[in-house]
C-alpha cells in the first residue's frame, strides 16, 4: 500500500468511528424516550425515521432531554408526538428566507 492508499482508508476508518458513535447516541436517545411512549407513538416515530430521519432525530432529542429534565412525566401518545412534529415543522417555516 502506498501513502496515499494509507491516507485513504485511515479517513474511511474515522469516518466508520464517528457513524459508529453517532449511531450509539441515537439509540441511547431513543431508549429514552421510548420508555415514556405509546407503541402508537414509537410506531410513528418508526415510520419518521425511514421516512424523514433528520426531524425523526432532533424529536428523538427533544423528548430525550425533556425527560432527563423532568419536563415529560406523562406517557407520550401518538397525539402528543403528532403535536411536537407540528411545533417542530413551524418553526422550520419560521425561518425560511424570502427573496
Amino acid at each position: 500500500m502506498d501513502e496515499e492508499e494509507e491516507q485513504t482508508n485511515e479517513q474511511l476508518d474515522e469516518q466508520l468511528n464517528e457513524q459508529i458513535k453517532l449511531a450509539q447516541q441515537i439509540r441511547l436517545l431513543e431508549n429514552i424516550a421510548k420508555q415514556k411512549m405509546t407503541r402508537e407513538a414509537i410506531a410513528r416515530y418508526g415510520n419518521l425515521k425511514l421516512a424523514h430521519p433528520e426531524i425523526a432525530i432532533k424529536v428523538i432529542t427533544i423528548i430525550a432531554q425533556a425527560i432527563q429534565l423532568g419536563q415529560i412525566k406523562e406517557t407520550i401518545d401518538d397525539a402528543n408526538f403528532k403535536e411536537l412534529l407540528k411545533q417542530i415543522q413551524q418553526d422550520k417555516k419560521h425561518f425560511r428566507i424570502k427573496k
